[in-house]
């Protein structure tokens, strides 16, 4: 109704609170929007439903009934493509938003080899990655994943290294598949995890590793992966992997991931985009 108006009538409205946090609002949903498509598979199939768009306003400008006819009926049915097409996006969008008004939960629980008792994860990856022995660790957050430890061995264990260690031995029928840890202490073991389908991903990764993003894509879930083949260890959240960390890097990684402490988020490290990149040239990781 705004734009009918004048142009100086217009601004005078414009600028009146109600009309300037409105206009606000909506730049905020769609920059959050924007931020959410980029970089995933969802920012090429945006581009697509704005070819369609753009096409079925050219058929009416130019009168093509037939073109007309097929896309207008096609466009009844956009809001059902955009929630299957969009779905792992709308979900971990609404995530992220819900998790903002959740309160932090900062208590640290500690463990037996230091001051928190993720340090058993960060001890265990270390010596697992020191003898190139496989893992996955998945750390439940906010989202539950019943649906992943139902499938699994449950165990309902005291978090520890000596039992990370021992489940991840080669030598035992629990080491194939990741182990879930919820409110600090090991659900299960030998869970199996969705892939992900992002086809941006270098077909080097191996299965281990397209698990622990798949997970990290669908929930708020983190993920540790220890590579059976190079011994480097990967921290995984949000889709996003970061390789060849080290221990100082995992444990801040995990600490700020979680919320453990305001003092553990300036232990965090800077990662910048060129170090990312030199992560991802580290040699080739296949997963067995």
């Amino acid at each position: 109704m705004l734009l009918l108006l004048p142009y100086t009538e217009y601004l005078r409205r414009a600028i009146e609170p109600r009309n300037l946090a409105d206009i606000v609002l909506v730049f905020l949903l769609v920059y959050a929007v924007l931020k959410l498509l980029r970089g995933t598979r969802a920012a090429p199939m945006t581009a697509g439903i704005a070819a369609i768009v753009f096409l079925y306003w050219l058929s009416i400008k130019q009168d093509l009934a037939t073109l007309e006819f097929v896309l207008r009926n096609g466009l009844l049915y956009i809001g059902i493509a955009i929630i299957v097409l969009f779905q792992s996006e709308i979900r971990q969008g609404l995530i992220s938003f819900g998790n903002r008004f959740r309160m932090p939960f900062t208590r640290t629980h500690r463990g037996q080899f230091g001051e928190g008792v993720y340090d058993e994860v960060v001890l265990a990856a270390s010596t697992l990655a020191s003898t190139k022995t496989g893992a996955l660790i998945v750390i439940e957050r906010n989202v539950g994943l019943k649906n992943v430890t139902d499938g699994g061995v449950q165990l309902d264990a005291e978090l520890s290294y000596d039992l990370l260690v021992s489940i991840f031995n080669p030598a035992t029928p629990l080491h194939d598949g990741a182990v879930v840890i919820r409110r600090h202490r090991i659900a299960a073991a030998s869970c199996f995890l969705p892939l992900t389908l992002n086809p941006r991903l270098s077909k080097e990764l191996g299965t281990r590793h397209r698990a622990a993003i798949g997970v990290t894509e669908d929930t708020d879930a983190v993920a540790v992966v220890v590579s059976e083949e190079t011994g480097l260890i990967s921290f995984v959240q949000a889709g996003e992997i970061k390789r060849g960390v080290d221990a100082t890097k995992l444990r801040a990684l995990i600490f700020v991931a979680l919320g453990v402490g305001r003092r553990k988020e300036k232990e965090a490290p800077k990662v910048t985009e060129a170090e990312t990149d030199a992560d991802e040239e580290i040699a080739p990781v296949y997963e067995r």
